[in-house]
């Protein structure tokens, strides 16, 4: 959204300093920008068709399919850990995922994890240190590095309160830097799709991509795992910067398999971090949510192949 602002604006001073053919050519070419980039984002407005349905509602409210998760890069280099200890503490996800913690992290946090029946805890101090929680039955959790070492990946099976089984990709692959190009980022995304591409159980993946939803790498991991966005149709849900968050870029995601259906998704409040929190309500409801849901891209050889690919390089 914030580009096509930035491009309106550089096309209206384009018109006041430039004139003539020179300036009309610009102006053009500005426009065709403005169109790719809306075009990209559309899906994103809240006029657009969702993909996943809204979860029925349940007399008491309480429906054993459901629950709810919380995702938090919280910048290791912040040392101002009351915020996310209250933020945990309200919020009470079923499923944390907290990301680039540290030993000292970790530490803090050990009123706020203790709650919790099950923990996977990977302090790393290179920002990329990993904190799973959950209440929710775990068949199996834990981390892998499945590109460079010492940028885990969360994988876990879990169920609902219900009983019903899934599994849960927890992500924050490394960022482009200046100088260096993203290879390492899609590499990681993409082999963490192709790993489970062909689960017959339903999925959900999230975390911070270091990538906006909409682009090439995050669309190929949405179409090689078989994921539906929650965001489509409801907002793009920028997450950073935490300061500007509403004139930002959704880098943190949440992606679901056509079993679930969608109760709520916010981004909440600054915690100190330079990411929001993003918080979602889910709940599994099998056939009947896949009868609502659209259908996620079909996975073709080519697209396989893609990804394949990028994981190569």
């Amino acid at each position: 959204m914030l580009t096509l602002i930035v491009i309106g604006l550089i096309a209206i001073g384009v018109a006041v300093v430039v004139r003539g053919s020179r300036g009309l050519v610009l102006i053009a070419m500005l426009v065709l920008a403005a169109g790719l980039q809306a075009w990209r984002i559309y899906p994103y407005f809240w006029f657009a068709p969702v993909e996943v349905a809204d979860a029925e509602e349940v007399d008491n409210g309480l429906d054993p399919s459901c629950f709810s998760v919380l995702g938090l890069n919280v910048y290791q280099h912040n040392r101002d850990y009351a915020p996310t200890r209250r933020l945990i503490d309200r919020m009470k996800p079923d499923i944390l995922l907290l990301m680039e913690t540290d030993q000292p992290w970790v530490d803090a946090l050990v009123p706020s994890l203790a709650r919790y029946r099950s923990r996977v805890m990977r302090p790393l101090g290179n920002t990329y240190g990993m904190v799973f929680a959950t209440n929710l039955p775990v068949r199996s959790a834990g981390t892998r590095n499945i590109t460079d070492q010492d940028t885990p990946t969360l994988y876990a099976r879990l169920a609902t309160h219900d009983g019903k089984p899934f599994d849960y990709i927890g992500l924050h692959p490394r960022p482009p830097v200046p100088g260096q190009d993203t290879d390492l980022r899609d590499r990681k995304i993409e082999r963490a799709a192709l790993a489970i591409a062909d689960h017959d159980i339903p999925k959900l993946a999230m975390g911070d991509f270091n990538d906006v939803a909409w682009s090439r790498t995050t669309q190929l991991f949405k179409q090689v795992g078989g994921f539906l966005d929650p965001r489509i149709g409801r907002g793009s849900y920028p997450s950073f910067p935490a300061d500007y968050a509403s004139l930002g870029w959704p880098l943190d995601q949440l992606f679901l398999s056509p079993g679930f259906t969608f109760r709520d998704l916010h981004i909440l409040e600054n915690v100190q971090s330079d990411h929001r929190p993003l918080a979602a309500t889910v709940c599994l409801s099998g056939d009947p949510a896949r009868r609502q849901n659209g259908s996620p891209d079909k996975l073709d050889l080519q697209a396989r192949a893609a990804a394949r690919s990028m994981t190569e390089h």
